[in-house]
Formats: C-alpha cells, structure tokens, sequence
C-alpha cells in the first residue's frame, strides 16, 4: 500500500494541520457532560419548585391563622343543635332586642349575645319579640332559640273576663285557663291581694274585667293581684274616691250602684239611664225600695232577668224588694262603662225602666207607674 492510502484511512490532515483525529474517549466525555448539565438543571428546577412551594406553605399557613383570627373577632361564639335541658326565660315589657340577647347570653341558652342579635338580623324578626314567659334550653344555637322564642310559643293564655261577671264565674274561668282548682282562687281571694279598705276585704265587685296573660307559672294570688291592681288604676285614673264624695257616696257604694247598672242595662248607652233611676229611687220621698231584679237573683245564687213571685219572698238582704236601700255589696264585676255611668248618671226624672226586648237590648225608661205597668206588660208579650 502506497503512502497516499495510508494517508486516507489513517484521516490525514489538511494542509493547516487542523483536521487531526480526536483521541479515543472524547465523545464519551461530552455524552457525560451534557447529562451533568441535564441533572443540574434538573436540581436547579426542583430546588426552585419546592421554594416556591415552602413560600406558599408560609403564606398560606398565616392566611389561614389571620382568617381564624379574624373569622374568631367577626363571627360570634355560638352553639350548635337544639340544645338540652329545659329552662324558663321571661322577656320584661319593653325589653330591646339587646336586652334579650343578654339575658339568654346570662341563662346559658346561646353562646353569645352577639350570635343571637346576628340570628334576629338574619330573618328580620327583631319587632317580634313579645314579652311574655317561654320554655328554652341549655346551649342552643341562636338561630333555634330564635324559634322557640315565637309568641305562640309563650308559656300563658290571654284570657278575657267579660264585664258584669260574678266573681264565682271568674274563678271557672280561670280554673279552666290555668288548671288549678276552683278552691285555690278561692282562697286565694282571703289573703292580701292589694283590695283598697273600702272594698271590705271582699273580691266581688274588684276583680276587674280586662284581657289578662294568665301564666301556668302564675300562683292563683298572683292572678288575682293583677286583676285588683287592674282596678285600683283605673279608680286612681278616675278619681273614685274624691268623685263618689262629690256625689254623697262612698267608693264602696259606688261600685255596688256600678254593678247593678252592669246587670240592669241593656246596652252601654242605657247605663247613665239606670244609674239615674237608681239615684232617684235612693234620694225619693217617701223613699221607694230599688226594686231590682238582678240583686234578688244574686242572692238565690241564681241567673235570670225575671225574678219570680218565689224569688221575691227571699229573705236575703240582697232582695232589694224586701230591703231598703243599697244591697250589701256588689253583685257583678262592673267595667269602666258602668262605673263611668254611676258616676256620671244621666239627667232626668224617671223612676222604672223595663228592657222590654232584651233580645235587642231595647230598654224604656219612665217616671209614671201606671206606664210602667204597660211596659211590664210588652215585656212578657216579647218573651212568652
């Protein structure tokens, strides 16, 4: 072989020298090389990538702490569920919204006041409170409690005592509406329950007929209170005491000419009416007995509007047939028009009224016996 094909296989140089042949190994070098650039590049990224995430991990760490922190200042304590337990809570007259969420705060019922004024905000019932006694739990949430704390919810009856009631009418009623026997109010109605000293001690004619909120926590004295109390502001608002003394009478007197003209009228315009027949009949020459139909029937412990031939031979002293003057006491419980009507008596001179029509309440008045006859005489013909 010639020096020129030994030139050629062996890669001979160029004229410049600058085409040699690489030494053995050098390819291998770079392949090495280039996969130690690669795994630091690798290593470059991650370490990156889990500084970001550390970053992040921070950030997100003190977002959460700064959100509880603000969420524990902006959200208010409160309970989950309906709670346990059962306990009494009472919303006084007047009482805010404030007020009420404090005071379930103090019983333990919701875990904040905050939480329940949050809960009233919530579904717009803050003018929905209504005072009055309810039944709530231990550790409720506000939005439950806020429930319970509906006014059909409260812990009372209203009951309302008619006018012109006797007082052992009052007492059913309100052994009905409470549950507790009749013999309890009765009882009750002996002990002190505020009776001004004009009444005598006794109940009738003074427990006054309103519409009470008769509670089952109430005691039968409690109740009782309420109705006297009813009436002693009313005589105050009235001036009982310094308008009977004008007229010549006692307050005592007055209510029991009250309760006759609550049982006689036919209708609340009648009243004044009566009360002048009465005040005529008292102060009339030679002195003419009542005549009342409704104080005899009293004293039998009887109903009706007619008293029969029987009945007038009672010897009760609340026959006013029999006896002169005013009855003993009173014989109903008169409500602020009768009272008003005695009071302030119509003018005029009559001395007999007849309700000729009591299915319609008419009533005639009159100051001849004779006319009154006739009209005793269209009253039986409108009730045979």
């Amino acid at each position: 072989m010639n020096d020129l094909d030994m030139d050629f296989l062996l890669g001979a140089e160029d004229d410049d020298g600058s085409s040699r042949r690489r030494p053995p190994g050098s390819r291998m070098q770079q392949r090495r090389s280039r996969r130690r650039r690669k795994r630091q590049r690798r290593k470059g990224r991650v370490a990156t990538l889990f500084a970001i995430a550390i970053i992040i991990g921070v950030l997100g760490g003190l977002g959460y702490f700064g959100f509880t922190w603000v969420r524990g200042v902006v959200v208010p304590k409160d309970f989950t569920g309906e709670g346990h337990g059962e306990v009494v809570v009472e919303i006084e007259e007047g009482a805010s919204a404030t007020d009420v969420a404090q005071m379930l705060e103090e019983e333990g019922v919701v875990a904040s006041a905050r939480a329940f004024i949050n809960a009233i905000g919530a579904a717009g019932k803050s003018s929905s409170l209504q005072p009055g006694q309810y039944e709530m739990r231990k550790a409720m949430s506000a939005e439950s409690a806020l429930a319970l704390l509906d006014p059909k919810n409260r812990i009372l009856n209203r009951l309302t005592i008619r006018e012109g009631l006797r007082l052992s009418k009052i007492f059913e009623e309100l052994s009905t509406a409470t549950g507790r026997p009749v013999e309890e109010f009765k009882k009750a109605a002996r002990t002190d329950i505020g009776l001004p000293k004009y009444a005598k001690g006794r109940l009738e004619g003074f427990a006054f007929p309103a519409t009470y909120e008769i509670s089952s926590k109430l005691t039968p004295r409690q109740i009782l209170t309420k109705m006297v109390d009813r009436f002693n502001q009313t005589a105050d608002r009235i001036d009982l005491e310094g308008q009977a003394k004008q007229l010549g009478f006692t307050p005592r007197e007055i209510i029991i000419i009250a309760s006759i003209v609550q049982a006689e009228a036919g209708s609340a315009e009648d009243m004044p009416k009566v009360a002048r027949v009465i005040y005529n009949r008292l102060a009339s020459e030679p002195q003419m007995k009542l005549g009342m139909d409704s104080t005899v029937m009293y004293g039998l412990n009887k109903y009706g509007i007619a008293a029969s031939n029987a009945d007038l031979e009672s010897t009760s002293r609340y026959n006013t047939y029999k006896y002169y003057g005013l009855p003993p006491g009173p014989i109903s419980n008169p409500g602020d028009h009768a009272i008003e009507a005695a009071l302030h008596p119509a003018d005029g001179n009559w001395l007999f009224f007849v309700t000729v029509d009591p299915k319609r309440g008419i009533t005639k008045f009159t100051d001849k016996e004779s006319e009154f006859w006739k009209l005793r005489e269209e009253f039986n013909r409108n009730n045979q």
